[in-house]
């Protein structure tokens, strides 16, 4: 709105855009025609200066050549009178000459004041054509800028129509929902809104994906949905967790974004997803949060709040995003997979190695047990040579004392037995 101050009554009166414009377009037209008339005028006022100047001029100055001639010929008449009249042939011949040279003189003055009224005459009508020139071009000027002023105000406001009956659409479709809501049926219902509308291009933009329930509580909370998204490989392009909330307008303790984003980023992070969005109808009048895709990435990382009516938009945006990225990550699961490859070897060589180590060890100390054994035996061995050794001497010493053993030496100090012996080699005579 504007507000206009009348010159005459000192009113203050306010309009509109419209009427402002027309009236600013009116004033401009009239003050444009006023200026370009006064510039006309001004330029034939010049002209007719410009060429009365010439004339009076070229009169002045043909009146003084012609004052001149005329004094030149009263003095020749003069001169005239008091000479013979014999002489009065040739004076009426120089009179001539005189009469005919004032002539051309004359025509040459006006020939000049002709030419100067045409130069006058042409530099006023180019100044005139260049006038008309310039007013031409502003004239175009100005309906251009007053066809773009148009064209651009008839595009804002349809613009602005367009998103008002949007608004309004949303608004009233939003009314009709949660007219027919109960509070506990709210949130279910706005999950089954987001299912619905999934569940409607699953087969021909997600034929790989996974929409479901988040139904793992283990962790102690867990979010509304899980997507997955994968290709004909089964390798995984993007992972989103969604939380779904709303509440009616009767609710008494209206809740806030904000008070879901830490929860969520937390169940993002439990559930291994990539990506954390709320779909929220929490604080409808919330300028930032009607205005569409809002990142929240500065607070928590890969993290958006989003109104329901760009959920199918939002899963798209991050899909094709995430398929951009989808050749890295195949490198990176072929690489994977042979890293995986390399430590099961290397865990299997490990194993070897330790099994080996562990018979090694087992045999080693077997067999040290088995030498000290041997040992042992050895010693036990030696031990029994040693008294078969010692035996076999006291055998052979003993053998050496059986064979020296005589009668004699037997019965040398044994009387009884010398006597035996004695009997025995005499016997008696019976």
């Amino acid at each position: 709105m504007h507000e206009i101050i009348c010159p005459h009554c000192h009113k203050t009166f306010s309009l509109d855009e419209a009427g402002y414009a027309d009236i600013l377009k009116q004033v401009r037209d009239a003050d444009f025609d006023k200026q370009i008339h006064e510039r006309l005028a001004l330029a034939e006022k010049e002209k007719q200066n410009a060429l009365a100047l010439t004339r009076a001029e070229s009169l002045a100055e043909a009146q003084r050549a012609e004052a001149a001639k005329d004094a030149e010929i009263a003095k020749l008449r003069e001169q005239i009178a008091s000479i013979n009249k014999l002489e009065s042939v040739n004076l009426q011949n120089a009179l001539q000459r005189l009469q005919a040279e004032k002539d051309r003189e004359i025509q040459s003055l006006n020939a000049k004041l002709e030419a100067s009224q045409t130069h006058q005459q042409l530099a006023v009508s180019m100044a005139v054509r260049n006038i008309e020139k310039e007013r031409d071009t502003l004239k175009n000027s100005l309906d251009r800028v007053e066809l773009e002023k148009h064209l651009a105000e008839k595009s804002i406001t349809e613009r602005f129509e367009m998103q008002i009956k949007d608004r309004d659409a949303a608004i009233e479709r939003l009314r009709d929902m949660k007219a027919k809501l109960s509070t506990k049926m709210v949130g279910e219902t706005l999950e089954q809104h987001c299912e619905i509308e999934f569940n409607r291009i699953r087969a021909t933009a997600f034929p790989y994906a996974y929409f479901e329930k988040d139904n793992d509580a283990r962790a102690g909370s867990k979010g509304d949905y899980i997507f997955r998204d994968y290709d004909e490989a089964q390798t995984e392009i993007v992972s989103i967790m969604f939380e779904m909330k709303n509440e009616n307008d009767q609710t008494a303790t209206k809740k806030k974004n904000e008070d879901f984003l830490k929860e969520l980023d937390r169940d993002r992070t439990e559930k291994g997803c990539e990506y954390a969005v709320l779909v929220s109808l929490l604080e409808s009048d919330h300028e930032l949060y009607n205005s569409g895709i809002v990142d929240v990435s500065h607070r928590y990382p890969k993290m958006y709040v989003i109104r329901p009516q760009f959920f199918i938009p939002m899963i798209t945006l991050l899909r094709n995003a995430a398929m951009k990225a989808l050749q890295y990550k195949t490198e990176l699961a072929l690489v994977r997979t042979q890293n995986i490859d390399i430590t099961n070897f290397e865990n299997d060589l490990e194993s070897f190695k330790d099994a080996f180590g562990r018979n090694y060890d087992l045999a080693s100390r077997k067999f040290a047990t088995a030498i000290d054994e041997i040992d042992k035996s050895i010693d036990h061995l030696q031990k029994t040579k040693e008294a078969l050794l010692g035996a076999d001497r006291n055998l052979r010493l003993a053998n050496d004392k059986a064979q020296d053993v005589t009668i004699k030496k037997l019965t040398r100090k044994n009387p009884t037995m010398a006597a035996k012996f004695a009997e025995l080699e005499n016997p008696k005579e019976g």
